[in-house]
């Protein structure tokens, strides 16, 4: 094996496929296939595009699920470098007008990295505990991640200040509870170079019994979003969330039940 391909895989592996997330155009599939069927709000992490998701999104849809993704804009239009709390509050919006057009109640959200945390600002703070079912991160730095000084020669054109430890963002996100009707699951792994594993793992305090983490090994931080095995854990916590809703609800089995 060269020693080339071996660094492309790991690099791809960390930060996606430059050719497939960066460059190409928007891949993905639109559809209003809504009635019956669970719906999984996909949100992409800082400076990536929602192509991340191609994987998932296929492996969702042939499970039954109907899938959505956001286009966030930012640099370029594309690269999810708005601030979290401005993008928490388009997304409020967003959802209630896409429940009022496709009359669905309630949603499942994976957010990937900084997409972890606009929704749960979303969830916490701007209205988002009514409409959420359960909520799946993926290398999401809950509690802010240093790597992110990387970044920081983008700061006039990025919110990345935001994603360092201590941010105000973080703080609040820690600070206030999260509600305990919805489950809350941080998928991390010990192989993420881009946010530590440290940075992901939730602490829930009293009241807060909807939080779990789930640990995998190996994986890097974008390959989170294509591995077979993180799919796996993502089903069964989807599965398990609808179950909860439809418990609380009285709502009849759906189509991915």
């Amino acid at each position: 094996m060269t020693q080339g391909p071996w660094i492309y895989r790991r690099l791809r592996d960390q930060l996606g496929s430059i050719r497939k997330v960066y460059v190409s155009a928007d891949r993905v599939e639109r559809r209003d296939d809504f009635a019956g069927r669970e719906v999984v709000l996909l949100l992409h992490g800082f400076f990536q595009t929602r192509n991340i998701w191609e994987v998932m999104e296929d492996r969702l849809r042939h499970d039954g699920f109907s899938v959505m993704s956001f286009d966030v804009g930012g640099l370029l239009a594309r690269f999810n470098t708005k601030p979290v709390d401005r993008l928490a509050v388009w997304m409020a919006a967003k959802i209630e007008g896409l429940a009022a057009r496709h009359g669905f109640e309630a949603i499942h959200v994976i957010g990937h990295s900084k997409g972890g945390l606009v929704a749960r600002r979303y969830i916490q703070h701007h209205g988002g505990g009514r409409r959420v079912k359960g909520l799946i991160t993926l290398g999401t730095p809950h509690h802010g991640a240093p790597t992110a000084i990387v970044a920081m020669p983008l700061q006039a054109v990025a919110s990345v200040s935001e994603l360092m430890p201590y941010s105000k963002v973080v703080r609040a996100l820690n600070r206030d509870t999260f509600p305990a009707h919805v489950p809350l699951t941080s998928i991390y792994s010990t192989g993420d170079l881009v946010c530590p594993s440290w940075a992901s793992v939730l602490r829930p305090r009293d009241g807060e019994s909807s939080m779990s983490n789930v640990r995998v090994t190996g994986i890097g931080h974008s390959q989170l979003t294509w591995d077979p095995g993180v799919y796996r854990v993502v089903h069964a916590r989807l599965q398990e969330a609808t179950r909860l809703w439809n418990e609380r609800s009285g709502a009849a089995p759906s189509v991915t039940d």
